[in-house]
């Protein structure tokens, strides 16, 4: 199977950002790809709540999810939709940052909820807490996409490796970390850990990416790391998209998952212990 990986530069406006979503999302389509992954908040990239609560939608009325779930099925491909921000029905008012596993006929396939909130002070003048803005999740996803289980995930849920094995463990050989990863956190750790995953699952790790700096009417324009990467069962990067916006190849092979989990079956492993104390 080929993958391929969008990167993007998203903004705070849906509309603007969905044509070239599109664009990106065919290009990957004419080469071959027929499983095709956007980054997180492909919809909307924004530092402002008031900005997200004037723009944002439900599901049900989100332009970017109806016109990603129309060209998937024009396309015929697996679009991963690495997740958008909208707002929910009741609950408590606060927004979810939701992914979509969108099948070859537009249908929604799977849904994922991120679980982990981005709630840290990375440096004096750059803070985040997601949580104050967004609900988060409570449930793991796997969902079937030909030949691979994929294991759904976004962004800070790479640093809770249980996350992963319990995935992997439920049968995903694939997983998905679409980000709009810090760039001071993505320089020193992304791909470290992105490696990690890999190596600990014997999974492929596909990691769509937001890149550089994100046009904003209102509230301080984000910036984020870029480097969409994918990388092997074995822990090999197979791909780094650098940090332009544009479409970034690889081919999947379920043998090499087969591979790697025979010559380390660290997952069957487990042991119960003790402490500690």
């Amino acid at each position: 199977m080929r993958a391929g990986l969008v990167q993007l530069t998203s903004g705070d406006d849906p509309a603007a950002n969905l044509p070239m979503t599109r664009a990106l999302v065919a290009e990957a389509a004419a080469k071959g790809a027929t499983f095709v992954l956007t980054p997180e908040v492909t919809n909307c990239v924004s530092s402002s709540r008031d900005r997200q609560a004037d723009v944002l939608r439900t599901e049900d009325k989100d332009i970017t999810l109806a016109g990603l779930r129309e060209q998937a099925a024009a396309l015929d491909i697996w679009l991963l939709v690495g997740s958008l921000a909208l707002k929910q029905d009741g609950g408590d008012g606060r927004f979810v940052n939701r992914s979509f596993l969108i099948a070859p006929d537009g249908a929604i396939a799977a849904r994922y909820d991120k679980i982990h909130m981005f709630d840290v002070d990375v440096t004096p003048e750059e803070t985040y807490r997601e949580s104050a803005g967004f609900r988060p999740g409570d449930r793991a996803v796997t969902a079937a996409v030909g030949p691979f289980t994929l294991g759904l995930s976004v962004c800070y849920d790479l640093r809770f490796p249980y996350l992963y094995r319990g995935l992997a463990q439920a049968g995903a050989t694939v997983l998905s970390v679409p980000a709009a990863f810090s760039p001071v956190t993505g320089a020193a750790h992304w791909e470290v850990l992105l490696r990690a995953r890999a190596i600990e699952t014997g999974c492929y790790v596909l990691a769509p990416a937001q890149t550089g700096t994100h046009p904003a009417t209102a509230g301080k324009p984000r910036r984020t790391h870029g480097h969409s990467l994918a990388v092997a069962p074995w822990g090999e990067v197979l791909a780094d998209a650098g940090t332009e916006p544009g479409v970034t190849l690889v081919e999947l092979d379920p043998a090499e998952v087969e591979h790697a989990r025979r010559r380390v079956p660290s997952l069957r492993h487990d042991r119960k212990f003790h402490g500690p104390r």
